[in-house]
């Protein structure tokens, strides 16, 4: 479109030139459909999970975008029942968005289900993505799937080593987790655990309602320490599985640092609030542009140490020295 600022022949043609400029814009505008503003489904993560939800969008805040302002997220969840996600991601696939955000192995599964053409962003702490067939390598995901992923059993091995700093007299640990998530880090905990001569009772928990009589399994079993292998059900549980130890009178270690800071004895493991970050990061990155193929599955590689020391107390447990000198961070 001319400006006008061409130079002048005569003021007839100028009037001219912005006579028809005038004109002409506002038909331009109109001409122009209005910018679709970009939609996010997430999969297994509600709003009330403010920690992880405002992580993500911390992630999608380095690249501009804003929930509400230039971009809508909208939530998906089946209830706490990993049955109903498939139908979820299906929902989410007929939604027409334009990235799926997946927590966990079954949204994770549920949403290559639903969609091979909608990029999915993955934080999935449980499985060996290339195992499992989300990913073609860590490299290059060659599909419609990355995210961050931590397939790491033999992290359980080290909980177990604090466990035995912390409690000396440690012979029997309830391990303390999902049979159908948690199958590969039962059998290396229970490997690690019989390294360390710590009997294992292993417990199997697949709903919330699970974990009250697992905890008081473990008492039975007379234990002197609970660990807690990954998953969604325990993130979201931590605090209440945090009480509930205290309660029983079981020092409890889990791979999620924020377990810890919710009320339990000791984590040591990645935070998840930084994997959901990198994730806003990755959704960011696709929404300008970027294929999911092209974009390497990230894994943590920051592990911290955490000590509840008010845990401690009420347990009646004393930390020693060595274990508080090596925490990145302890709750008073």
């Amino acid at each position: 479109m001319q400006t006008g600022l061409r130079p002048r022949r005569g003021g007839a043609r100028f009037g001219l030139v912005v006579a028809v400029g005038i004109l002409a814009a506002p038909l331009a505008a109109i001409a122009q459909p209005a910018a679709k503003t970009p939609r996010i489904g997430v999969l297994g993560v509600t709003p009330a999970n403010a920690m992880l939800a405002e992580a993500f969008k911390r992630g999608l805040g380095e690249f501009g975008y804003t929930d509400g302002r230039n971009v809508v997220i909208e939530y998906r969840d089946s209830g706490g029942s990993p049955e109903g996600l498939p139908q979820v991601g299906v929902d989410l696939a007929r939604a027409s968005v334009d990235v799926i955000l997946a927590r966990g192995a079954g949204a994770v599964s549920a949403a290559k289900q639903a969609t091979s053409v909608i990029p999915i962003v993955a934080v999935d702490l449980e499985s060996d993505p290339v195992a499992t067939g989300f990913v073609r390598t860590l490299a290059q995901p060659g599909g419609n799937i990355t995210g961050v992923f931590l397939d790491l059993p033999e992290l359980s091995g080290k909980q177990l080593q604090l466990l035995k700093e912390v409690i000396r007299s440690v012979s029997r640990v309830a391990i303390v987790g999902d049979p159908a998530l948690n199958a590969t880090q039962f059998r290396a905990t229970e490997a690690a655990a019989r390294a360390l001569t710590i009997e294992p009772q292993l417990l199997e928990v697949r709903a919330t309602q699970d974990f009250d009589p697992a905890m008081q399994a473990a008492v039975k079993r007379r234990v002197n320490a609970v660990l807690l292998l990954s998953s969604p059900l325990v993130f979201n549980q931590r605090a209440e599985l945090g009480a509930l130890a205290v309660k029983r009178r079981l020092p409890a270690v889990s791979m999620f640092v924020e377990f810890a800071e919710a009320g339990g004895l000791m984590a040591y493991g990645p935070s998840l609030r930084e994997a959901f970050q990198r994730c806003g990061a990755y959704a960011g990155r696709i929404l300008q542009g970027a294929k999911p193929a092209e974009m390497p599955v990230e894994r943590p590689t920051k592990f911290d140490l955490v000590v509840n020391l008010k845990t401690a107390k009420a347990l009646g447990v004393t930390i020693p020295r060595p274990v508080l000198a090596r925490a990145d961070r302890t709750v008073e």
